[in-house]
């Protein structure tokens, strides 16, 4: 559900910070250091340690929600600077908590194009877990959210995408010249009733359908 309200208690912090920033530094400099000096690394680890650790309920998740949400933003980051290929078409999803609409369909659009788009998602103000809804609309058709969580619109994810989706956060999402913008007018899924929520993924699925073969057409054109 896309509104769930408060955050939740905050995480306490974590006892040995520097250790942990070492760890995830260490390996991320070791994927990246093609393109990003190890201060810019370091920089990134601790903005998403800052935006993340007051959102997860168990501590012990921190660490590794940091790790991936910064990797998700070097890897936006160097495709946005042209530091790393960009071999295929990238999708923005962007809702309010990035809990519902958004992750709904990310999952849908994954499923829908396989390897023929990359697919990220965002919130205007993040909740601190994926929706219940959300997993049981998914598994009603084999799929999960893996390893996705609720995480923040940041300005290189919205760099690196073609084509940016809103999805019932307003005028939160950024604007950037050469993307194209798309807002699609989907109920919110909290408080709907399961049948309805059936219907506002199928409506999705169905824009999704058509969204993956425009810009599959378009690249075997270009």
């Amino acid at each position: 559900m896309d509104e769930h309200g408060a955050l939740g208690p905050a995480t306490p912090p974590l006892r040995d910070t520097s250790a942990v920033v070492e760890r995830i530094t260490a390996r991320l400099c070791a994927r990246y250091g093609h393109a990003f000096s190890r201060q810019t690394v370091e920089e990134y680890v601790d903005d998403c340690m800052l935006l993340l650790r007051c959102r997860s309920r168990v501590g012990m998740h921190v660490p590794v929600l940091i790790e991936r949400f910064a990797d998700q933003r070097l890897g936006a980051l160097a495709k946005a600077s042209g530091l790393s290929a960009k071999p295929v078409p990238e999708v923005l999803f962007v809702c309010t908590e990035n809990a519902g609409r958004s992750q709904l369909a990310a999952a849908l659009m994954r499923r829908r194009a396989a390897t023929a788009v990359s697919v990220r998602s965002a919130g205007s103000a993040p909740g601190v877990g994926i929706s219940p809804i959300v997993r049981t609309l998914l598994s009603e058709q084999g799929l999960d959210v893996g390893a996705e969580f609720p995480k923040p619109i940041t300005p290189e994810v919205v760099a690196a995408a073609d084509v940016v989706v809103t999805l019932g956060c307003g005028d939160a999402c950024p604007v950037l010249p050469g993307r194209r913008y798309l807002n699609w007018e989907i109920p919110d899924l909290s408080g709907l009733d399961l049948e309805s929520a059936r219907a506002v993924r199928d409506t999705l699925a169905g824009r999704i359908s058509d969204l993956v073969q425009e810009l599959v057409e378009e690249r075997s054109a270009a």
